[in-house]
C-alpha cells in the first residue's frame, strides 16, 4: 500500500514537470532566446496588472482617481461591447494601433492613472497588451496598469454582467 502512493507521488512530480516543460516549450510564455517577448501579455509586470474586483470600485469611485480605461484591441470588439467610459485606443499589435493610442494620450498627464485592456482572447494569446504596455512605459507614464482577463473581454467582464456600452 506504501509503495502504491510512492508511486503515486513521483508519478504526480513528473507530471508535472512534465507539464511544466511543455509549457514552456510550446510558447506559453511567449520565450525568444531566454527573454519574454516584449510583444507578449507576460512582459507585464505582475505588479502592474489589476484584477477585474480592484478596477470596478475604481470606476465606481469617480473623480481624479478615477482611471483613463482604454481599449487595445480590435474596433470591432470594442464597438460591440466595451468597459462603460472606456476609450477606444487602436489594436497594441499594430503600428497604426500605437500611434492611436500615443495620440489619445497626447493631453494626458504622466502620471495619470490608466488602465489597458484589449480581452480579444485568452491572456497568454492576446498581443495587444503587451506592446501597449510598453508604448506607454516608453512614453513616460508612470501609473499604468493593465486589466487581467484571463480567458476573454466577454467571459471575463461582460457575462457577469458588469457595465458595458456599445459603440465607438
Amino acid at each position: 500500500m506504501q509503495r502504491l502512493s510512492m508511486v503515486r507521488l513521483i508519478y504526480c512530480f513528473f507530471a508535472m514537470a512534465f507539464a511544466g516543460l511543455c509549457v514552456a516549450s510550446t510558447g506559453y510564455a511567449q520565450f525568444s532566446g531566454g527573454a519574454i517577448s516584449p510583444s507578449s501579455a507576460f512582459s507585464i509586470p505582475d505588479a502592474q496588472l489589476i484584477q477585474v474586483d480592484a478596477l470596478r470600485p475604481l470606476l465606481r469611485s469617480g473623480g481624479a482617481g478615477m482611471p483613463l480605461v482604454l481599449q487595445v484591441g480590435s474596433h470591432v470588439m470594442f464597438a460591440q461591447a466595451h468597459i462603460a467610459g472606456a476609450l477606444y485606443a487602436g489594436p497594441g499589435s499594430q503600428a497604426g494601433g500605437l500611434q492611436l493610442l500615443e495620440s489619445k494620450v497626447s493631453m494626458v498627464p504622466k502620471g495619470k492613472p490608466i488602465v489597458l485592456y484589449c480581452g480579444c482572447c485568452p491572456w497568454n494569446h492576446c498581443p495587444n497588451v503587451g506592446p501597449a504596455y510598453k508604448k506607454l512605459r516608453d512614453l513616460g507614464f508612470t501609473n499604468v496598469k493593465v486589466l487581467y482577463l484571463a480567458n476573454n473581454f466577454g467571459d471575463d467582464w461582460v457575462s457577469k454582467g458588469y457595465s458595458v456600452e456599445q459603440g465607438n
